[in-house]
């Protein structure tokens, strides 16, 4: 064997024995990035864990203050409603109690009515329904007569009033 067969080989062995070592290095490496990813995705689990726990809690609460709202304007229309109906109630009675007649006076004003209604049926039964003008040049006092009924008096000088 000769120098350049023997360095050769040396130089065969140490490459051997480099690439083993390599190896080696190489599926510790792996197995050191399998540990990594483990703990990566536990930490990136826990992280998010926590994150969801904080969104979980501050979304409950704005849940109960959005709760608490909705109350309160449930509250707030219902009074207001409350104060609509009776303010459309109260106003147009107030109205009419100021405006319209108490029983009181309606029951006047009827009494009055039915006497003034006697009245006026006893003036027309007296000659309230007479037909008055003024004629001729001087103005004259004058009524309409019914020309069918017959004169009365002793010169015929009374007529009967159309109507009667």
């Amino acid at each position: 064997m000769d120098d350049a067969t023997m360095n050769f080989g040396l130089l065969m062995e140490s490459a051997q024995a480099h690439q083993k070592l390599a190896e080696t290095h190489l599926e510790q490496l792996r197995a050191h990035t399998r540990g990594l990813d483990a703990v990566v995705r536990d930490e990136i689990r826990r992280t998010l864990i926590d994150e969801l726990k904080m969104l979980s809690v501050e979304s409950k609460r704005t849940a109960d203050t959005l709760r608490r709202i909705g109350r309160g304007a449930v509250a707030r229309v219902g009074l207001s409603s409350i104060m609509i109906a009776i303010l459309s109630t109260c106003i147009p009675m107030a109205i009419m109690r100021w405006t319209l007649p108490s029983e009181a006076a309606i029951a006047a004003l009827r009494v009055r009515r039915d006497t003034l209604a006697a009245s006026v049926a006893t003036m027309e039964q007296r000659g309230g329904r007479i037909e008055w003008r003024r004629c001729g040049q001087t103005a004259r006092l004058c009524v309409r007569v019914d020309r069918q009924a017959p004169a009365y008096g002793e010169n015929a000088d009374y007529h009967v009033v159309a109507g009667y």
